[in-house]
């Protein structure tokens, strides 16, 4: 049984949770979908600190991160799929 290095909590989601210490660039990440258990393989291209968000497909300014199958806010600069997802790239639409 692998331990998963990313979650992702709806099918719908386009980045998903970091879940292990010291994510380095250019791992092979093992990804589960907790909502259907459901799995996958994407490759990080970026150091990406536990608790921090991976894009799971490109993402252009002004779209919406979607996390939860919920919109967490809007992409303000270009994230590559496998990319750290964080306040430099991603502001929330609350303020």
């Amino acid at each position: 049984m692998s331990i998963p290095h990313l979650l992702v909590h709806s099918p719908k989601d386009n980045v998903g949770v970091v879940v292990v210490e010291g994510l380095k660039a250019g791992t092979e990440m093992f990804c589960v979908v907790t909502e259907t258990n459901k799995d996958f393989r994407l490759i990080t291209n970026a150091d990406v600190p536990i608790g921090h968000k991976v894009a799971l497909t490109d993402l252009a300014v002004g779209d919406t991160a979607i996390k939860y199958g919920e919109d967490i806010g809007k992409i303000v600069a270009p994230i590559k799929k496998g990319e750290h997802v964080h306040t430099h790239n991603l502001k929330t639409k609350r303020w």
